[in-house]
C-alpha cells in the first residue's frame, strides 16, 4: 500500500493510473475509521480496479466550538484496516499541504447547504465542499464513495457534483449500524456507556417514525410529533434537528406520500450525533 504525504505525488500516481484506463475508486475520509468506512472500501474495492483513501481531518469544516482538536486521530491503526481491506492508496495531507497559505478559495453550495446540518453549524459545508472538490482535483476519481449517514453531506455532494460537472459517479453506501442499532461514528468513542444507550433514542425515533408511516400516516407534522414523544424518554439528550425533507433539496415537505428522508440530529451528552431514514 502506497501512502502519499504530498499533492503532487498523489496527482502524479493517479494521473498515471487513470492514463493506463484503471477505474479509480476514492473513499474520503477524516480517519478513526470504524466498520462504515471499512463497507465504502468494500464497496469501492468491488466497482473498481483501484482504491485510495484520504485521511485528512479538515479544519475548515469545523466551527470555532466544535471538536477539531480533539477529533481521534488514529492513523497507524486506520492505515492497518485499509490495508486489510485492499486499499491500494492513502493520501494523507498535512493542513498546511492542503490549504498552503494565503490559500483564499472556498467551494460553496448555496441554499441546500445552509439546511439541516448547515443550519446547526454554519459555514459547516463550505469547508466540506471545499475540501472534497480538492479531493476530486488531486486524486481524479472515476467514482467517490460515501455514506448515507451523511444524508445532507450526500445532497450538498452531489449538487456539487452537477452544478460543477465532475466526471464521477457519486456512490451512496448503507448505514452501517452497531448491534445495538447505533449509527457507526468516530464520534461515539467520546459516548461513555450511559450515554451510549441513552444515544439510542435517535434509532428508535426512526423506527417509530417509520412505523407510523408504514401505517399510513403521511403528515410530516405528525411524524415529527412522534418523533419528539420518542425523544422524551430519554430528557438528558438534547433535540438538534428533527426534520422531514426532500432527500435532495433538503427542503421541508408537507408530507411524505413521494418519500422522504427523515433526519435527526442530538446531543448526547457534549457529543453531537446525527442518523436518518429514507421512506
Amino acid at each position: 500500500m502506497l501512502i502519499f504525504k504530498t499533492v503532487a505525488e498523489a496527482q502524479s500516481a493517479c494521473a498515471q493510473l487513470r492514463g493506463e484506463g484503471r477505474i479509480l475508486g476514492l473513499v474520503p475520509t477524516m480517519g478513526a475509521l470504524h466498520e462504515g468506512h471499512l463497507s465504502l472500501a468494500r464497496a469501492a474495492k468491488a466497482e473498481c480496479d483501484i482504491v485510495a483513501a484520504s485521511i485528512f481531518v479538515n479544519p475548515t469544516q469545523f466551527g470555532p466550538n466544535e471538536d477539531f482538536s480533539k477529533y481521534p486521530r488514529t492513523f497507524e491503526q486506520d492505515c492497518a484496516l485499509l490495508e486489510g481491506e485492499g486499499v491500494e492508496m492513502i493520501f494523507a495531507p498535512t493542513v498546511d499541504e492542503m490549504y498552503p497559505s494565503g490559500a483564499s478559495t472556498f467551494v460553496v453550495v448555496e441554499g441546500v447547504s445552509d439546511r439541516l446540518d448547515g443550519a446547526s453549524r454554519p459555514g459547516h459545508f463550505r469547508g466540506v465542499t471545499t475540501v472534497v472538490s480538492k479531493l476530486f482535483h488531486i486524486i481524479g476519481p472515476h467514482k467517490a464513495f460515501f455514506g448515507q449517514k451523511d444524508a445532507a453531506q450526500v445532497a450538498v455532494l452531489r449538487k456539487m457534483v452537477r452544478d460543477l460537472n465532475f466526471p464521477l459517479r457519486l456512490v451512496v453506501c448503507p448505514i452501517v449500524r452497531e448491534d445495538n442499532g447505533l449509527a457507526m461514528s468516530s464520534r461515539n468513542r467520546y459516548l461513555s456507556e450511559r450515554e451510549r444507550q441513552q444515544a439510542l433514542v435517535l434509532r428508535r425515533a426512526l423506527e417509530q417514525v417509520e412505523k407510523r408511516a408504514s401505517e399510513g400516516e403521511m403528515s410530516s407534522r405528525t411524524l415529527m410529533e412522534t418523533a419528539r414523544n420518542v425523544f422524551a424518554s430519554e430528557p438528558d439528550v438534547r433535540i438538534d434537528y428533527i426534520a422531514v425533507v426532500d432527500p435532495e433539496t433538503l427542503e421541508d415537505v408537507p408530507n411524505v406520500r413521494d418519500g422522504a428522508l427523515v433526519a435527526v440530529a442530538a446531543f448526547v451528552g457534549t457529543t453531537r450525533l446525527i442518523d436518518n431514514i429514507l421512506l
